[in-house]
């Protein structure tokens, strides 16, 4: 090693030497512990700690409340809960019906309208398409068209089905 080289070495050793202050234990009136090292606020009933003796400056978890106890939810429908009469139910699952089979009304034409486009552009054959992948990847989306609306419908008719 050059001799710079061991200066600069031998100065870093030195100014990372460990930091020693004198420590002060306090105890109030009240009986609250605090550690200081400043020799002006260790007045009255402070000791000094020894080096053996180490101090934690990791701060104590803060203390959790015991949990509340939840009560039990009751065995049975309370007196006072909203109940539906069976007329009312039936007026909904009819009005979930028809908005259902509206949907897939929809989705059925919507379907018939993706297979048409679909089947239009298996008949067109670009120029420049005379790699049969880039036929695929011409064609790729109409195909997840239809495959949206035929899951779409399979959904729809599974809600039906789940009716009373």
């Amino acid at each position: 090693m050059n001799l710079p080289t061991r200066l600069l070495l031998l100065l870093t050793a030195l100014l990372a030497a460990p930091a020693h202050a004198q420590v002060y234990k306090c105890v109030d009136a009240e009986g609250r512990v605090t550690y200081t090292n400043d020799r002006g606020a260790a007045r009255g009933n402070c000791t000094v700690l020894s080096d053996d003796q180490r101090v934690s400056t990791v701060p104590a978890p803060a203390s959790t409340p015991a949990p509340a106890t939840t009560p039990a939810p009751p065995a049975t429908t309370p007196g006072d809960f909203p109940r539906v009469t069976p007329g009312d139910q039936r007026a909904r699952d009819g009005t979930r019906r028809q908005i259902l089979e509206g949907e897939l009304a929809t989705e059925q034409a919507a379907l018939a309208e993706a297979q048409a486009a679909l089947t239009e552009q298996e008949g067109i054959r670009h120029g420049n398409e005379r790699n049969y992948q880039r036929v695929l990847d011409r064609l790729q989306p109409f195909k997840d068209k239809v495959e949206l609306h035929q899951r779409n419908i399979e959904a729809i008719q599974r809600e039906l089905r789940s009716l009373r």
